[in-house]
């Protein structure tokens, strides 16, 4: 599933290519990938809308238009967000295409059928329930300290859990635990300052990484460009069953921790 970095790969490659288009018309094959408020027509409320932005939230696109409205889309497990020129190969499983004029088209895949293409309002508080961007100034120590405070859930399950902390996945949780020396079963509220000060600091640096390598392809993931990104080369534990630990040698492990695959190291992370 794309987490952050991906997201944010997808986003500015998006921003570069459709931002200042016009949407001629949109074609929805699958309609339920393709959700409006009850009053709106999707294909009907897109057609001659400009798209004035493209950002992100959490691990979702966002593509502003003129109107005031937006289209969040939530890739969920295998969803792709590719822009093409006419004539172009489809990716197999499209079921939405945002015909651009004089800029190809923005086509959603998704051979699962987990994602969504959300039409919102002007205002609509569709993100109140996500929680702090991590790469954000807000992400500070001091509010970092006072999330975990008292909390007896898992770290790492801490971290996936999008109400807290918005935009990271298994994938960067486990590698930011192992960054900064971090048990994924250690209650979040046990953890020592020092130890906090760490993890936020992994945190940080590792989803800064994997945006600069473009994101992690382990499964689907494509930019807008329909290229993979390249930090599974660079993965420290995630999916590295039983081979040795960069840092210290130690065979890697993989458990279950709240019902994900956790790899961890034991000999660094107590």
């Amino acid at each position: 599933m794309p987490e952050l970095p991906e997201v944010e790969t997808i986003v500015r490659g998006l921003r570069s290519k459709i931002a200042g288009a016009t949407i001629e018309h949109a074609e929805v094959r699958l309609a339920r990938v393709a959700v409006a408020p009850p009053a709106l027509s999707f294909v009907t409320a897109l057609a001659g809308e400009r798209i004035e932005a493209v950002r992100r939230r959490g691990k979702y696109a966002i593509v502003e238009l003129g109107s005031g409205r937006s289209i969040v889309i939530s890739l969920r497990m295998t969803g792709r967000l590719v822009v093409s020129q006419n004539g172009e190969p489809e990716l197999p499983a499209t079921h939405v295409v945002l015909h651009l004029r004089d800029a190809g088209s923005l086509r959603f895949s998704d051979v699962r059928t987990f994602g969504r293409m959300r039409l919102v309002c002007a205002g609509e508080a569709w993100d109140r329930e996500l929680g702090i961007e991590p790469l954000d100034s807000d992400f500070t120590q001091e509010a970092f300290i006072g999330m975990l405070s008292g909390r007896t859930t898992p770290v790492k399950a801490f971290l996936l859990d999008q109400r807290r902390v918005a935009g990271i996945g298994n994938i960067y949780a486990c590698e930011a635990l192992w960054e900064a020396r971090i048990r994924p079963s250690r209650p979040a509220g046990r953890l020592t300052a020092p130890a906090v000060h760490r993890l936020r600091r992994a945190i940080i640096d590792v989803l800064q990484r994997a945006i600069a390598m473009r994101g992690t392809s382990v499964d689907d993931y494509v930019d807008a460009d329909g290229l993979q990104g390249s930090f599974q080369n660079n993965l420290s534990v995630y999916g590295r069953s039983a081979k040795p630990c960069p840092r210290c040698g130690s065979g890697i492990l993989r458990t279950v921790l709240s019902g994900r695959g956790t790899w961890w190291c034991r000999r660094c992370q107590r």
